[in-house]
């Protein structure tokens, strides 16, 4: 079914990485490795927030909700990838292409607002650490995260609904490994002009731009404090505490960065930039705010020993 001007699609073709089938089996290795980490990861972490009195902080409420967030993204697509490469079908019904496209854009859109408010968290730690459990106080913490999830969703909802309305397409087949707005809108024969508009101003100023202006701004205030902090000490005990955060914040606007300037004739390098975004990604940041940081670590060694004296 890739007849060109189509007027019903029943189901889409995911080309996935077919085109380069002496990867085949290594990249269905990495993706099963990369899942199980992943999911292993995010989990402990979460265990590790709900379980530990220690973690009840505003900073680790956030790295909760990142931690959700990197568990449905990379459920969404890899699982898609395992089940391609186990049953050999990579067939998917219009509905749940339109399904996985949404709740992929939704966690995306999501985690770059979370990084957003856990920018600010650390804003107030570093410039009015004073104030910081009345500024951060549980109600605050609670609305910023209902806000992200709530204002990702709704950005994302519109463009889902317009391209599932669309019922002109010049192929079902999609050169990805997941259903994706760019992709779907590129192979649509409809008039995509506002779709694109909204796109562009919605995903690119509204979700991404603006979000990365509040880190960098949050983290000009930060630097600007941290600098004039006299001993050196203070210095390192202040950065400390922003550079997990940091690491991730770079992580993901330099594969995101990366994934979307690659020139369009380029998929094989697009696809893989988008695997590392979609799969390591998720899966470094665990790593990242656990072995960098004490708190998690003390906590982790406080549950081991706890399990181990009742075994």
């Amino acid at each position: 079914m890739s007849e060109k001007n189509t007027t019903s699609m029943t189901y889409f073709i995911l080309v996935g990485f077919s085109d380069v089938p002496e990867l085949q089996v290594p990249i269905f290795l990495l993706v099963l490795y990369i899942y199980l980490i992943t999911l292993g990861g995010n989990l402990i972490i979460l265990l590790l927030v709900c379980l530990d009195s220690h973690l009840h902080t505003p900073m680790y409420f956030f790295l909760c909700n990142l931690s959700i967030i990197d568990l449905c993204s990379t459920t969404v697509t890899l699982h898609h990838i395992l089940v391609i490469f186990v049953t050999g079908n990579n067939e998917v019904s219009f509905i749940g292409c339109m399904i996985q496209m949404h709740f992929f854009s939704w966690f995306s859109s999501a985690s770059l607002m979370l990084l957003a408010a856990m920018a600010y968290d650390r804003y107030v730690a570093v410039c009015k650490p004073l104030h910081y459990t009345t500024i951060m106080n549980v109600k605050v913490c609670a609305s910023l995260s209902i806000f992200c999830w709530l204002l990702s969703l709704q950005q994302m909802s519109t463009p889902t609904v317009m391209i599932s309305q669309y019922s002109c397409y010049t192929s079902n087949i999609i050169n990805h490994f997941f259903c994706e707005v760019i992709a779907l809108m590129n192979l649509s024969c409809s008039d995509t002009s506002v779709l694109k508009l909204l796109t562009y101003t919605c995903g690119g100023l509204i979700v991404t731009f603006t979000p990365f202006l509040l880190t960098f701004i949050s983290y000009v205030f930060i630097i600007t404090t941290i600098m004039r902090i006299k001993t050196s000490t203070g210095r390192s005990k202040a950065f400390y505490t922003c550079s997990s955060h940091i690491t991730a914040v770079m992580l993901l606007y330099t594969t995101c960065i990366c994934q979307y300037l690659t020139p369009s004739g380029t998929f094989k390098s697009a696809k893989l930039l988008a695997l590392f975004n979609t799969a390591m990604v998720p899966m470094l940041n665990p790593f990242i705010y656990s072995l960098k940081n004490k708190d998690v670590k003390s906590a982790m060694e406080r549950k081991l020993k706890y399990f181990m004296s009742t075994v």
